[in-house]
């Protein structure tokens, strides 16, 4: 499915590189939930967006599906099958949520059908169906509708980044339920998730703990999970501090 080897990304800092990626190898197998996990500013977010091509690796190689897609742009890694839900969404002004969910599908959707998209992430369809994805949106209202884009992608790779920010707790557990279906119900595709929450970790197939742009440990959830409960790295809430190199650090 996807594979990252030796990625390296920096950023340039007061006239030399400051490295935010360094040497992360590892790779997401096909109809997986995966979920990186780790202290904020351990690259996990960048991570996401050198998967979607939205950021490129200063070195390294990037494949999927056995493809080298290192220098492939956003556009040529969706058209091959990866589609990136931001933290924060983007406003389209003068398009209607009807016709963002048909240009994610590729088809002409009926509204009946963008309007199932809307109800599995918890929005009452008939009234957002017909609105613009503008600033009349809450940050809520426009992530759920992001996600229902995603969903109406079918894609080989869905990538969430931070899917539960902005999200109100009812609307949170309807998400919970959402990425349960995805997962049982396309054995051939596979998601991976950005998150903190123990909600999501606990549903995942696999974790991969980040820190400090390096890769800490991946494996299947019993095994990485059971030592990051109570950290966090799993939390049921808001996380508040993450064990660290140098002691807890703030989340």
């Amino acid at each position: 499915m996807l594979e990252m080897k030796h990625i390296f990304f920096g950023v340039e800092d007061e006239g030399s590189e400051k490295e935010i990626i360094r040497d992360i190898s590892l790779s997401l197998p096909k109809g997986k939930l995966a979920v990186i996990t780790g202290p904020n500013g351990g690259g996990k977010s960048t991570l996401a967006r050198l998967i979607a091509g939205i950021e490129k690796p200063s070195s390294g190689q990037i494949l999927f599906n056995g493809q080298d897609i290192t220098s492939w742009n956003v556009t040529e890694r969706a058209r091959a099958g990866i589609a990136f839900a931001f933290q924060q969404p983007v406003r389209f002004k003068g398009i209607q949520v009807l016709d963002l969910i048909r240009l994610a599908s590729g088809k002409k959707l009926s509204a009946a059908d963008a309007c199932d998209y809307l109800s599995r992430v918890g929005l009452c369809a008939r009234d957002y169906i017909d609105r613009e994805v503008n600033a009349s949106l809450s940050g809520g209202e426009l992530k759920r509708i992001e996600i229902a884009t995603v969903l109406a992608r079918n894609a080989v790779l869905s990538v969430f980044d931070e899917p539960e920010a902005g999200i109100d707790l009812w609307s949170f557990q309807n998400l919970i339920e959402v990425f349960r279906e995805m997962r049982e119900s396309v054995k051939d595709r596979s998601i991976l998730i950005i998150s903190h929450q123990e909600r999501i970790l606990n549903i995942a197939d696999e974790v991969i703990v980040l820190r400090d742009g390096r890769l800490v440990s991946q494996g299947e959830r019993n095994e990485v999970l059971p030592g990051l409960i109570g950290t966090a790295a799993a939390v049921k809430e808001c996380p508040k501090t993450f064990p660290g190199k140098g002691g807890n650090e703030p989340c």
